[in-house]
């Protein structure tokens, strides 16, 4: 193993993350791996780079003691060498070099013409064509879906990860104090944003998988909604939803604020769902199932006749990210049975929406579960309204 000039980690953790990845091809008798989500690449492998969404890149190994392969776009070889303790490096000439080809010659060096593939199915970084053509041009192999597969294996985060976690966090605080600091009346959605932006950029960090997510007034019923042009009024609800990064690591930060007085309606809304976040903070911890967490969110809703409004699941893990998204495969939800366990991170939040009434309110941060509780690495958390 090599040691990049810009490597994040060292080289005895990166030993050990390839080893569980290598440990989960073989308990899912996998016979190799495709790996194709920048995120598991990065993981994995060190390759840090947002180029797989228009480039396709694969960390190739199998389930034997095999040294795995990086194939990447020939113009991006210089960022793979700042970052990648992998040796075994080819490129390919976008557009006239086929992919696919050299996956094949690639997996019959390590002596495989037929077996078992996993591959992330549900990866962005995997468009339908590219998973066509490799699947015309490996007849012998069978695919097999190994978003959690991969995915899992970064939930439990170690030290160094939450140490970078940490400093994502200082970076998201910085976006709200920021936010807090230059609401008010009459300025725009967008100028609000820029300002967030620009505050935490000028802090250090690093660019973010999603846009900021802000809206105001009657446009707050909208909880993925982007910054607009839109001044924002006295007695407006406003929400904020960005992340502070530090090396791809995310800490998002999440806050409803209020301008001036809001009208009684959305001050009870804003209860209601800090009393929900509340309840689900409470009853997150070591060996809790994430359904009882998500339906302890909802009792106090329940009660008001509001578990409608909550469209969104209560909280989802988060660690390396690129854009399009930043969730892991870890969903704190309805509908799943895992159960937490220290070291994981995740947002946690109240997400309250009525688009009849052009009302919503979203409330929460970033945390990290210990042994004796829960951490909040960003956000606002269970706080009552503040008013600017």
């Amino acid at each position: 193993m090599m040691h990049a000039k810009s490597a994040v980690f060292s080289i005895d953790e990166h030993k050990d993350r390839f080893a569980r990845a290598r440990a989960a091809l073989k308990a899912a008798k996998l016979d190799a791996c495709l790996m194709v989500a920048p995120e598991n690449v990065y993981y994995v492998g060190g390759y840090e780079t947002w180029v797989g969404v228009n480039s396709p890149q694969f960390l190739i190994f199998t389930a034997k003691e095999d040294a795995p392969t990086l194939i990447l776009r020939n113009v991006d070889l210089a960022l793979a060498r700042e970052t990648t303790w992998v040796g075994d490096i080819r490129t390919y000439h976008l557009h006239t070099d086929s992919v696919p080809d050299l996956v094949t010659k690639v997996l019959k060096e390590k002596g495989l013409i037929r077996g078992r593939l996993g591959i992330e199915f549900q990866s962005y970084a995997l468009p339908h064509g590219m998973a066509l053509t490799l699947k015309e041009a490996l007849p012998g192999f069978d695919f097999a879906d190994a978003t959690d597969l991969f995915g899992d294996l970064r939930l439990v985060k170690s030290a160094a990860e939450i140490d970078m976690l940490r400093a994502a966090g200082k970076f998201a605080q910085i976006g709200l104090t920021a936010a807090k600091r230059t609401l008010k009346a009459g300025i725009s959605e967008i100028e609000l944003a820029a300002e967030i932006e620009g505050a935490m950029r000028r802090a250090g960090s690093d660019y973010w998988a999603i846009p900021t997510e802000l809206a105001s007034g009657w446009r707050s019923a909208g909880g993925h909604a982007a910054p607009r042009p839109k001044a924002i009024e006295p007695g407006d609800l406003v929400h904020v939803e960005f992340a502070g990064v530090s090396n791809r690591y995310h800490a998002t930060a999440l806050q409803t604020l209020g301008v001036g007085t809001p009208s009684k309606r959305a001050t009870d809304l804003y209860d209601v769902a800090l009393l929900s976040l509340k309840a689900g903070l409470a009853a997150t911890k070591v060996g809790a199932r994430v359904d009882a967490i998500e339906e302890a969110s909802l009792e106090p809703l329940r009660k008001e006749g509001l578990e409608h409004a909550a469209m969104m699941r209560f909280g989802y893990g988060l660690g390396i990210a690129y854009p399009p998204i930043w969730l892991e495969t870890l969903q704190i939800s309805r509908g799943f049975d895992r159960v937490l366990e220290p070291g994981m991170v995740f947002v946690l939040h109240s997400c309250l929406e009525l688009p009849d009434e052009e009302l919503g309110v979203v409330q929460g941060g970033t945390y990290l579960l210990k042994e004796d509780g829960l951490e909040m690495l960003a956000g606002a958390g269970d706080i009552d309204l503040i008013r600017v």
